[in-house]
């Protein structure tokens, strides 16, 4: 973590941070500079290099064997990964949300699946370090940022997905604690994290009757479901977290009564741009997987690049990623700026980037052509990984809602 806390409150060149930067050559990379100052770039480089040194080499045995790499976040907690955009009392790196998107970004270049469970605890840990008390800021975030716990976003139900609004868990306050029953479904992290982030209704219906709460795995009358067997996504256990009497103290309340469904959809803002990020490290890798094959398959007896029908689908997939890229970073760096109008660019970024770069990434695959499907080759793994990211974090059909509605207001 001191590599990323040296860049984060000095922003001077590290040398280890250069020796990084040294070992990510290729003219490929190029395409991955947006406008970026010298120390992102420095970010940068450093989170592909663990990316393409941790990640690249094992993301197809952890998608065929469903494992969950515990060991490799926590090597990349060392780093700051842990706790990217959290206060660094409690053990965070401090940046903000362009330098975590550009992270996460050239992470997901190695592994979607798991980059993207790193970026949803660190949305929860952002939470409770936004929205917590300092008791609840130093009781929980220290063990969260060095990933020696894990934190798990709970609001989807098996009754209530986009409608979230309308969910039906319940929390009913008796003396000193809150004692919490329903179900929460499509758990990334379920049954193998440590903290749960649990949004119920303590009050009437809709948004303002809910509260959040932080949900230990240790709680009674806290259990799991079975492990969904999912496309992708694979490196992330993902289970039914089932509340049947159970006991929350008291304290465990994250901000006031009524104000969960605020903190949920704060959350979503920067989850739905780390989301994106994580679709643009899939396209970025999908793409220099095309350019390596098309110059090295000969098809008639000339390399697939000399057809000027590779050559301008290239050509797209470079387009739609850059402008994909652009407005993850402008929603980003709005995030940065708490703007007004935050929510509609980050529905309108997540959008764009999550629907084009997994064209992107079914482009490659067809580029592959018949190599393509073929489980030894890893576009089928970013083509099945980031096919999700049009439904979580809110659908994009939902975003298509939100987005308009700040145009008819």
């Amino acid at each position: 973590m001191a590599f990323l806390l040296r860049i984060a409150a000095q922003r001077t060149p590290s040398r280890l941070v250069r020796a990084v930067s040294a070992a990510v050559p290729s003219q490929i990379r190029c395409l991955s500079t947006s406008p970026i100052d010298h120390e992102q770039k420095e970010l940068q480089n450093l989170a592909r290099n663990f990316a393409d040194n941790e990640f690249a080499p094992k993301m197809q045995e952890w998608d065929e064997n469903q494992h969950f790499p515990v060991d490799v976040l926590r090597k990349g907690a060392e780093l700051g990964f842990g706790g990217l955009y959290i206060r660094e009392d409690v053990g965070g790196a401090g940046l903000g949300r362009l330098d975590t998107s550009i992270i996460f970004e050239a992470l997901s270049a190695g592994d979607v699946s798991t980059t993207a469970y790193i970026s949803i605890h660190n949305m929860c840990a952002w939470m409770v370090d936004t929205f917590g008390s300092e008791e609840q800021r130093h009781k929980y975030l220290p063990k969260l940022t060095s990933m020696e716990h894990f934190a798990s976003y709970c609001l989807t139900e098996p009754g209530a997905g986009s409608d979230a609004a309308n969910l039906s868990t319940t929390a009913v306050k008796k003396g000193s604690h809150y004692v919490l029953n329903g179900s929460k479904a499509f758990i990334s992290g379920g049954g193998s994290s440590d903290v749960y982030l649990i949004m119920a209704r303590t009050g009437g219906a809709g948004p303002k009757g809910i509260s959040c709460f932080i949900v230990e795995k240790s709680f009674k009358g806290l259990s799991f479901g079975k492990k969904e067997n999912k496309l992708g996504w694979n490196s992330q256990p993902t289970k039914a977290v089932i509340m049947e009497d159970c006991e929350v103290p008291a304290e465990n309340l994250l901000g006031a009564e009524g104000q969960g469904f605020s903190i949920a959809m704060k959350g979503l803002n920067g989850g739905r741009v780390n989301i994106g990020s994580c679709s643009l490290g899939a396209a970025q890798a999908s793409l220099e997987a095309a350019i390596e094959h098309v110059k090295v398959r000969k098809q008639f007896n000339h390399p697939l690049a000399s057809f000027q029908n590779t050559q301008f689908k290239l050509a797209d997939m470079a387009t739609s990623l850059l402008s994909s890229r652009l407005m993850i970073r402008q929603a980003a760096t709005m995030l940065d700026q708490n703007h007004p109008n935050v929510a509609s660019f980050c529905a309108m970024a997540k959008l764009h980037a999550t629907d084009e770069c997994f064209k992107i990434c079914d482009d490659s695959l067809q580029l592959h052509g018949g190599y393509g499907y073929l489980k030894d080759y890893k576009v089928n793994v970013y083509f099945r990984d980031s096919r999700v990211h049009r439904i979580l974090e809110g659908t994009n059909e939902v975003m298509r809602m939100v987005a308009s509605r700040s145009l008819l207001d």
